[in-house]
């Protein structure tokens, strides 16, 4: 087993502002620790978390992929920017920390160049206005609030994930029954030719949580 990150120097207040780890990180680990073998052969240069929070996923990855790989975590809260730049050094993984909304201002420097990313986004379906004002107010409220059907957020990204993938990249995407997996996949194998497996599910508690990888159906890109 790869150990958990160490997250012994997160506190309680911490996790007043920023989003404890819990079931769905867990899985998400879980995902990547079945898929250690493939993701060591990779190679990796560039790993990215999109809405780090903690910074255990990334931590986490950093002992599988190594030293060798560029490790981006981004989160639009400045306090889990700050969380996750301390879990680095605790865990003695070299995060670079970028405090920004989704991926808007990185895309175009890393054009196809990714070839890890793992987002965990707000999933939980509440009312637009809801996740409108979650996100603008870079709180705790963003890790959860998702709007129509938990996918507002998710969507977004969705809609850029082709332009940072490399060509033999992968997305790890975490997700809730309520999200129409079934949609998801068909929709990013129909538009941009990346396939979805479901690796894992989980009931906890109301949620039925799934981890959706994506890779390309073939290794060149349109």
């Amino acid at each position: 087993m790869i150990p958990t990150p160490d997250l012994s120097h997160l506190s309680a207040q911490d996790y007043e502002h920023v989003y404890e780890p819990a079931e769905d990180t867990f899985l998400l680990l879980d995902a990547l620790e079945a898929d250690a073998e493939e993701l060591k052969t990779m190679s990796a240069s560039v790993f990215l978390e999109v809405g780090s929070g903690s910074g255990c996923v990334s931590a986490f990855a950093g002992r599988i992929l190594g030293p060798s790989t560029l490790y981006l975590a981004t989160d639009i809260n400045d306090l889990a920017c700050n969380c996750t730049r301390r879990t680095g050094c605790q865990n003695k993984v070299s995060l670079n920390v970028i405090q920004t909304s989704l991926t808007a201002s990185l895309h175009p420097r890393l054009r196809n160049s990714v070839d890890v990313i793992c987002f965990n986004p707000p999933y939980v379906p509440t009312i637009s206005t809801e996740t409108a004002e979650a996100q603008d107010l870079r709180g705790i409220e963003g890790s959860w609030a998702g709007g129509l059907d938990g996918m507002q957020v998710t969507n977004i990204f969705l809609n850029v994930v082709n332009e940072l993938l490399s060509p033999n990249g992968r997305l790890y995407l975490v997700a809730v029954k309520e999200n129409n997996i079934p949609e998801i996949q068909n929709r990013m194998e129909t538009l941009y030719r990346l396939k979805g497996k479901i690796l894992l599910t989980r009931r906890a508690g109301r949620e039925h949580l799934s981890i959706v990888r994506f890779e390309y159906t073939s290794p060149s890109l349109p």
